[in-house]
């Protein structure tokens, strides 16, 4: 076997025992779950986990990481997609909204096992989040300046908007009466009332 093919199968099983780690960890809870639950649903021995990863908390960290800076680089995509705040607004929050429901498990996981972390980890998470809060806020803040939006409170607002698409994770469900489409345009509504500004004209 070449070190190529050593590589592609060392990541097929950390891909593996991540996926099978979010699934523990919405099910049973980061502290209910045991690296045999993991290990069980990823369909491998309980010492592979050691290889690939050094703990349980090493598994959510990596989890986390990945999930938070998917996140920021959706933010950051959605500001560029658009010239005015207000067009990058609805990006922002339509892309925000249809990630958390779409993702809804590993968003759901991430955001609420955050605790369970090492405080080293839990700082660096932290950072990732006050990013993704400070792009927020400064659209917000660049709205308020240009005029189309109006707003106090731009903290509090950037906080509001996005407590409803990391709530979103929680409730939401694929069976469930609306497509995640459907919550995106309506956050957007809601988004829009909440910093001040009109609905553009279709």
């Amino acid at each position: 076997m070449t070190g190529s093919e050593d590589r592609s199968r060392a990541d097929e099983t950390r891909a593996r025992l991540l996926d099978a780690a979010v699934a523990a960890f919405a099910e049973r809870g980061f502290h209910g779950s045991t690296t045999r639950d993991i290990t069980s649903i990823a369909g491998l021995s309980t010492a592979a986990i050691y290889v690939h990863h050094r703990s349980k908390e090493e598994l959510l960290y990596q989890v986390s990481r990945i999930g938070h800076q998917d996140i920021l680089d959706r933010v950051r995509a959605a500001i560029a997609s658009a010239d005015d705040p207000v067009d990058q607004l609805i990006a922002v929050i339509r892309e925000f909204a249809i990630h958390h429901a779409r993702a809804h498990t590993v968003a759901r996981v991430i955001n609420y096992e955050m605790t369970a972390l090492s405080p080293e980890h839990q700082r660096e998470i932290k950072e990732i989040r006050r990013v993704i809060d400070g792009e927020v806020r400064s659209l917000i803040e660049r709205g308020v300046a240009a005029g189309d939006f109006d707003n106090p409170n731009p903290r509090i607002a950037t906080i509001a908007l996005l407590s409803l698409g990391i709530d979103l994770a929680r409730w939401y469900r694929e069976d469930g009466p609306w497509a995640p489409e459907e919550i995106g345009d309506y956050y957007v509504d809601l988004a829009l009332r909440i910093v001040g500004a009109p609905r553009p004209s279709a």
